[in-house]
């Protein structure tokens, strides 16, 4: 049977395990949040040895060469000797310097980076932090930030139900400080080629926030398409902002839905350019209605949010 080395710990384990598995099994801290491939927060490197990897596309291919692996796609078939990722010299230091909420369990959390992180609209990150025992936490967020116009990265946190990362988040302050993984994502974006085309952003709750940045970076770049934005939740947040932007701007139209009542959609044009971010069901059933009222596949766009907090 093929052994796993960690630097401070070697232990044999099944041929064909799941390698973030066998790691946490054996009092290894690796945080996951997705287990398909999507988050990143369960990276490991491997120093020695190659595991079976699932999803090898994933990550890329200088990420690759280094070693990085996600280990929740991994299956361990050989000895690997492998080093978990370390916050502190992996990622990029960031203290809050914004801490406020939205509605009444939407928080905005606002970081200042040590240095500049280069990304667009509609991207999203890992945000590392950890429990006063030292436990170490990490949780992907789309971010809501525009880099032309802000200075600062914005996060919109979904605390209706308790989760590690988000009752760490209720007690953050300014001044603290959190590590942030690598920028990655690039589903939802805004592309100048659809400037004349009908713009469609269908969020689901906290899927706004991704879809946030994207809306200000198409009317940054001066969409002069019809702009229609969709926000389907429990809590209407950002409704100042988004009225705002509506009467300065006469091609944007906003609209509210209750949490479950999609509404009925209706195709003005099939140049229509979708993008849709949310829970797997919301992203989902936008999806099915999208394509059921004439959108060709290749013109909708979406990220869906992964369940743990």
């Amino acid at each position: 049977m093929p052994e796993l080395d960690t630097g401070h710990k070697r232990w044999t384990v099944a041929a064909g395990s799941n390698l973030l598995d066998a790691l946490n099994e054996a009092g290894v801290q690796v945080p996951f949040s997705c287990r398909a491939g999507s988050c990143h927060a369960c990276l490991v490197r491997c120093l020695a040895g190659e595991p079976q990897d699932r999803k090898p596309d994933a990550l890329s291919s200088d990420k690759r060469q280094r070693g990085w692996r996600l280990a929740c796609q991994c299956q361990v078939v050989e000895d690997l000797r492998v080093a978990v990722f370390d916050p502190q010299g992996d990622g990029t230091s960031a203290q809050v310097i914004g801490w406020d909420w939205l509605s009444a369990h939407v928080l905005r959390l606002r970081l200042q980076t040590e240095r500049p992180l280069r990304y667009h609209a509609g991207q999203h990150l890992v945000l590392w932090t950890s429990t006063p025992e030292g436990m170490r936490i990490a949780r992907p967020y789309s971010i809501a930030s525009l880099a032309q116009a802000d200075d600062f990265l914005e996060f919109h946190l979904d605390c209706r139900r308790p989760g590690a990362f988000i009752d760490q988040a209720r007690q953050f302050e300014v001044g603290n400080t959190l590590q942030v993984g690598e920028v990655r994502g690039g589903a939802l974006h805004y592309d100048p080629e659809w400037q004349a085309r009908p713009l469609w952003l269908f969020a689901a709750g906290t899927g706004l926030a991704p879809l946030w940045g994207v809306l200000r970076e198409a009317l940054r770049q001066e969409h002069h398409g019809p702009i229609r934005v969709l926000h389907m939740a429990n809590e209407h947040y950002l409704d100042e902002p988004l009225r705002a932007l509506a009467q300065s701007h006469p091609n944007l139209f906003v609209e509210q839905f209750p949490a479950g009542e999609p509404p009925p959609l209706r195709l003005s044009s099939r140049q229509t350019i979708a993008l849709v971010c949310g829970s797997p069901i919301s992203v989902e059933e936008f999806s099915r209605r999208l394509f059921l009222a004439g959108l060709p596949r290749s013109q909708l766009y979406s990220d869906v949010f992964v369940g743990r907090g």
